[in-house]
């Protein structure tokens, strides 16, 4: 009897249930799925393996949906859509600015950071930070990337021989550096440590928890997630993270507030040069006055925001460039000879003035951020019923998944040779003719990555600093398609570590 009963309560709320969600339905309907989908758990059983098996299924879905340019997947009963036409997407990053609730995940480690936030809290901090991102700030923490870089160069010198070895673990731990000085003006020194710093050990440790609770639903309760083993470690990782950043913030804070009153027992003025030397941290807390105050806890919060956002989508771009650049030696030769010209036979450190000269260099890592870019997907949550540019509509209810990886290799945007590498499809009058919407390696819109020119730099600076000591050996690609495999790990990173065989130049 109470069986009988529990079943009936059970097909009551499955009725109710679907009835109230009938416009959803009627519009799924209406979108293309892919062919590999189960009847009732969807996209699901296409998701669970390991990470290498996770992005190929997500890249062989963005391949098959290339042609509409839209298809759904259902995970279970809830509804996402895969996204690869540029105008849609244009549209979506410009009109559905809250985040879909996959990303809760990282509220226990980020808090509300602005890359999660939802739009309420999001808008009031991205006033606050935009000033922080002006060209005259970011200028002056070039000598950082320059000093870090060099670092870098020497760190690698007992890694030359025709043995390939990861790079990544070098890189990182340049990127960690760099923006640790830059972002909280402490000097974290990772690159003299022989292994990952405790720092470095525990975000990484983090991120890849996190990865894996999103594609395992059995992990998305939190009352559940307590239960497995991995829910302790997870813990204490956010802990040290926390109480680093904490530390480091309200230190920062005293210090401003003593540099404060010694300048108005001195003086009166406002040097601008010196608020543009400060670190993200300090010009963070200097400009939330007043109403806009932030409290420690949201500046912890957006600070472990930017550390976490900038070091492994730096890396990773960074990596992928190398590997490539191993591949196609013809493109790195040009890549030398514009750093000869620039540099000639000095070991002179880069200069702010140097990153503009760059216009080669700079081109073959917006081809790698294209063919590989380190956020390969994007979601939106659908609030209300949208019709796109396509003429399709999107649900409320649903989530957009916007597939970078797809929209940067679909032909209809990048022409029949989209699959290949040719940093000479970014001079400007060939970029100019690329469809807007078509080329998003930190996103599009209002929520744009913020720190764009900020990476951007960081990079430019390392790679040239890495290429005038070091040639990168590889076993060049026949084709000039070139083929890495990759998995998901909330960044898409090369399966192999991002292996590289350097030689020192003479």
């Amino acid at each position: 009897m109470i069986v009988l009963f529990l079943l009936c309560t059970l097909l009551v709320f499955t009725i109710v249930f679907r009835f109230r969600r009938r416009r959803l339905y009627e519009l799924a309907a209406l979108l293309p799925g892919t062919k590999s989908a189960h009847p009732v758990l969807g996209v699901i059983p296409l998701l669970i393996g390991n990470s290498e098996a996770t992005m190929t299924s997500l890249q062989d879905f963005s391949y098959e949906i290339m042609e509409p340019g839209i298809g759904k997947g259902w995970l279970n009963h809830i509804l996402y859509i895969l996204v690869v036409n540029p105008e849609d997407i244009e549209m979506i990053t410009k009109t559905c600015l809250e985040k879909d609730d996959l990303h809760r995940f990282f509220r226990r480690l980020l808090g509300y950071g602005g890359i999660f936030a939802p739009v309420s809290i999001w808008r009031r901090r991205r006033k606050i930070l935009v000033p922080t991102f002006s060209p005259k700030i970011l200028k002056n923490f070039v000598d950082i990337f320059a000093q870090q870089s060099n670092k870098l160069a020497d760190k690698l010198y007992d890694k030359t021989s025709k043995t390939p070895f990861s790079i990544w673990p070098f890189l990182v731990s340049y990127n960690l550096d760099s923006v640790g000085e830059s972002v909280m003006g402490v000097r974290l020194n990772s690159q003299n440590i022989h292994s990952y710093s405790p720092f470095l050990n525990s975000m990484t440790t983090i991120l890849n928890i996190t990865c894996e609770r999103i594609f395992r639903l059995w992990w998305h309760p939190e009352c559940l997630f307590r239960c497995f083993p991995i829910y302790s470690i997870h813990e204490k990782c956010i802990k040290l993270l926390h109480s680093f950043v904490d530390k480091v913030i309200e230190t920062k804070a005293i210090e401003l507030q003593k540099d404060k009153m010694s300048q108005q027992n001195e003086c009166h003025h406002f040097d601008l040069q010196e608020f543009q030397k400060k670190s993200f941290l300090e010009n963070l807390i200097n400009l939330s006055g007043g109403a806009q105050n932030l409290t420690n806890d949201e500046l912890r919060e957006e600070i472990l925001t930017l550390i976490v956002a900038a070091t492994d989508t730096s890396a990773v771009a960074m990596g992928y460039t190398l590997i490539l650049l191993g591949k196609y030696p013809k493109i790195q030769d040009k890549v030398y000879k514009e750093l000869n010209e620039i540099f000639g036979n000095s070991n002179r450190p880069l200069e702010s003035e140097d990153l503009n000269k760059l216009k080669y260099l700079e081109r073959v890592i917006k081809e790698s951020l294209r063919l590989y870019p380190p956020v390969p997907f994007i979601i939106r949550k659908i609030e209300k019923e949208i019709k796109l540019p396509s003429g399709n509509c999107l649900p409320a209810g649903s989530g957009a998944v916007l597939s970078i990886w797809g929209v940067h290799r679909n032909p209809k945007c990048w022409g029949a040779d989209a699959e290949h590498f040719d940093p000479d499809r970014f001079l400007p009058e060939r970029f100019k003719l690329v469809k807007s919407g078509s080329y998003l390696p930190f996103s599009i819109g209002p929520r744009n990555c913020l720190g764009y020119q900020y990476a951007l730099m960081s990079i430019k600076t390392a790679l040239s600093t890495i290429l005038r000591n070091y040639k990168v050996l590889g076993e060049p690609e026949s084709s000039p398609i070139p083929r890495i495999r990759v998995k998901m790990e909330i960044m898409m990173k090369a399966v192999d570590g991002f292996n590289v065989t350097l030689q020192k130049r003479e």
